[in-house]
This record gives structure tokens, sequence and C-alpha cells, in this order.
């Protein structure tokens, strides 16, 4: 039995090298390397606690580039 699937094309390679929402946030902060190492560690280990070392560099650039007010509560 033949299956029905949904004939969507595939994304154009202009629309994969597209920056996205969450690419655009994390460009914005300064730390877009880090955070890459930070989750490649991740990927690569499965254990954050494997990946103190990079956890602890996105950390200091997060504040050496004034991100703390994107993470802070309001209020409360």
């Amino acid at each position: 039995m033949a299956t029905d699937e949904s004939k969507t094309p595939p994304p154009t390679a202009a629309e994969v090298d597209e920056p996205d929402e969450w690419d655009k946030r994390i460009f914005s902060t300064g730390c877009a390397d880090e955070n890459a190492k930070m989750t490649d560690c991740y990927f690569e280990k499965r254990d954050w606690r494997a990946c103190t070392a990079e956890m602890e560099r996105f950390k200091e650039c997060w504040q050496k580039n004034g991100n703390e007010e994107r993470t802070s509560s309001k209020g409360a």
C-alpha cells in the first residue's frame, strides 16, 4: 500500500543559509561562537557536566557583553 506523503519541496540554499529568529538572537549577544562550542560539546558528550569549561567561557562572554538584562526577571 502506497503512502500519500506531502510533497513539500526541500528548502532552497538561500532558505537554509538565512538566519532564523533564534540565530539572530544568539548573534546579537556577541557570544555565538561560545554558544556553538558549548552546544557542540553537549552534542558530543551528552552530559553537561563534561562541558563545564565551555559553559564557563559562554558565561564569561555573556557577562562581558552585558547580556545580564536579557535574562533578569522584572518585578520578581
